[in-house]
């Protein structure tokens, strides 16, 4: 089969199954999942991908939870919060010059799922739980990354390769 289909019933089968799983097993945020998947492929796929992706991801949930915690500590006001995010999303900028995590973006996007996790879920950066936001939104990192990964090997399984045709085949209006 082509690779848009395997790429269209890879991840459709599988994001039913993040759904299910999320829901009854491993009870992260979806969105979480979600956006952690598409950093995969934003970051280039494959294992170097999963590496770059989970790597920037967790450098940003680290950077949110110490931003939040810092915040907390001052007193936890809106100027404050607003202070600290500023200075975090400085840090996720400068990050930017360690090769692993140059992709701005997946780093953002760990950042993003921390802050969003704290808002969705209730519990501050200071519970010292499993529930912590912080380290619920780091598994779902890496279990979206993972899903990226396993829906790549399984739409490359699924597609046709022959001798005389690319093993994936350009996107419309893309140089070629």
């Amino acid at each position: 089969m082509d690779s848009r289909t395997a790429s269209t019933l890879s991840i459709g089968v599988l994001g039913g199954l993040a759904v299910a799983l999320t829901a009854d097993v491993i009870t992260v945020p979806i969105w979480v999942v979600f956006l952690a998947w598409a950093s995969f492929f934003f970051v280039g796929g494959g294992a170097v991908g999963w590496i770059r992706s989970v790597s920037s991801n967790l450098v940003g949930v680290v950077i949110a939870t110490a931003s939040l915690f810092a915040a907390h500590l001052m007193g936890g006001g809106l100027l404050v919060t607003a202070i600290a995010v500023g200075v975090g999303s400085a840090v996720m900028v400068q990050a930017s010059w360690v090769p692993l995590l140059a992709t701005t973006p997946a780093v953002v996007i760990g950042f993003a799922s921390t802050v969003s996790t704290v808002a969705g879920r209730g519990p501050d950066v200071t519970v010292t739980t499993m529930s912590n936001p912080g380290l619920v939104a780091a598994v779902a990192c890496v279990l979206g990354a993972s899903f990226g990964l396993l829906s790549e090997y399984l739409a490359t399984a699924m597609t046709k390769h022959d001798a005389t045709s690319p093993a994936t085949p350009p996107i419309e209006g893309s140089p070629a």
